[in-house]
């Protein structure tokens, strides 16, 4: 899947690209670095970039934001960032900007006029997924949404696109959609076990990425709920794959994060190229199920 790049086999060895990720405690997010990794890795055994600078934020926006302005001062050629928020960053952007230097926004999008986003229609993808789950409940009963963290542009719109879709049903009652998990799989287990009883009285469960799912599931095994809810979640592992073929989840919407991160890279070297590049890069996903999981094009996406 990586792209030979042969129309830019000109020798660029002294190329800089400057890596920004935001939080990274997610097997996810690691394989999307690793992607970003492996497509520079072709470029420089090519002579076609130089050096990868990664600087790694966790979660705050300050110190990231601190990270691109340190990349722009070291005259980087051009920053991929995996931002922490929609439009903090906007400022610093304008400043690469100003520096001649292109900006890729990948897996977050951002709002910046200066920046090239690769991701998915997180919006389209959360409504996609709120329609699933009405179906699958019948279009009747009570929901459980257990948000990921305040800030988070790409799960916040996941949220609002399943609370759109979940408003046409007058049957499906949103018992809780104001509860959020935290950053870790740790804090949204915990986060699950603090409503429980909510948890309990359910019918379905939504979460908006991989870190809530996983803490969702270890609270449902926990309390010997799962397998008993029509439950949703988003991004896969390993351990959510486990639970899907297990029953214990009945749908994942499955992103491809090494995927994402060398379409990134290809896109910061198109940018270096002079050619026009389009505003927004969508990524694509797939709605995975017991049904489809090892489907050739599902596989293509989890793994086997």
């Amino acid at each position: 899947l990586l792209w030979s790049g042969a129309a830019f086999a000109a020798d660029h060895s002294n190329v800089v690209i400057g890596l920004s990720n935001g939080y990274f405690g997610t097997e996810w997010r690691n394989q999307m670095v690793a992607g970003a990794k492996e497509q520079f890795d072709m470029y420089k055994a090519k002579g076609m970039a130089g050096k990868l600078i990664v600087q790694q934020a966790g979660a705050d926006t300050n110190q990231q934001i601190q990270d691109i302005r340190n990349m722009i001062q070291q005259h980087v050629s051009v920053i991929m960032v995996n931002a922490n928020s929609a439009t903090a960053l906007n400022g610093v952007f304008a400043e690469a900007h100003r520096a001649g230097i292109p900006v890729v926004s990948f897996d977050q999008q951002v709002t910046s006029p200066y920046a090239t986003n690769v991701t998915v229609d997180h919006y389209q993808w959360g409504k996609r997924y709120a329609d699933w789950l009405a179906k699958a409940l019948g279009g009747k009963g009570k929901v459980v949404l257990l948000r990921y963290a305040e800030g988070s542009a790409s799960t916040l719109e996941r949220e609002a696109g399943f609370l759109a879709v979940m408003k046409k049903y007058p049957d499906i009652n949103l018992i809780v959609d104001n509860r959020y998990a935290g950053a870790t799989t740790s804090m949204a287990q915990d986060a699950a076990m603090n409503l429980i009883d909510k948890v309990r009285e359910a019918d379905g469960i939504f979460c908006p990425n991989e870190s809530t799912t996983q803490g969702m599931l270890l609270a449902l095994r926990q309390t010997g709920l799962a397998g008993q809810k029509k439950f949703v979640g988003f991004d896969s592992s390993p351990l959510l794959l486990a639970a899907l073929d297990r029953g214990q989840i009945q749908a994942l919407v499955a992103q491809d994060p090494a995927r994402m991160g060398y379409l990134a890279v290809i896109t910061a070297v198109k940018h270096l190229r002079g050619e026009t590049v389009a505003p927004f890069i969508d990524t694509g996903c797939v709605l995975v199920t017991r049904d489809n999981r090892h489907a050739p094009e599902v596989e293509a996406v989890v793994g086997k």
